[in-house]
């Protein structure tokens, strides 16, 4: 059996008035669709390292603390099949933290050369994301419950 590729992704919450959920587009590549940071754990990284990593480097943002782990969730890949395990983890940014903006995306990644157009939706969300990556936000707060949470 193929051992899953190990994975983080980060629901960043912003709470002005409303909680609201930082996600990206790829600028250029609509067929991307809306999705949350997230991505690959180093083999020497713990999960906690790798997801703030990971929104510093699709997002630029510096300034969000992880509150903790709120899922694992086994899937295989959407194009691929391969297996893969994300940790999702519930992070929290400062309510100065701009409301949309451009992160080009620098250093030796999969994701180098790209831009993304970042910025923060009111939760519950209106639309899902992209591979149903808002499926566990209902863990955090029930109101936050998409359609998608049926699928668990």
């Amino acid at each position: 059996m193929t051992r899953p590729r190990i994975r983080v992704a980060a629901y960043v919450i912003r709470h002005r008035g409303i909680a609201e959920l930082l996600v990206f587009d790829h600028v250029g590549m609509p067929e991307a669709a809306t999705q949350v940071p997230a991505g690959g754990v180093g083999t020497s990284e713990e999960p906690e390292d790798a997801v703030l990593r990971e929104v510093t480097e699709e997002t630029g943002l510096r300034t969000a603390t992880v509150i903790g782990q709120i899922a694992v969730e086994d899937k295989p890949h959407p194009d691929t099949g391969q297996p893969r395990r994300t940790h999702f983890f519930h992070l929290r940014t400062p309510v100065a933290t701009p409301d949309a903006w451009q992160h080009h995306v620098h250093g030796d990644g999969d994701d180098t050369g790209l831009t993304f157009a970042c910025r923060f939706l009111p939760l519950p969300l209106q639309q899902p994301l992209a591979d149903e990556q808002d499926t566990w936000l209902g863990c955090i707060d029930q109101r936050w419950s998409t359609a998608t949470d049926d699928l668990r």
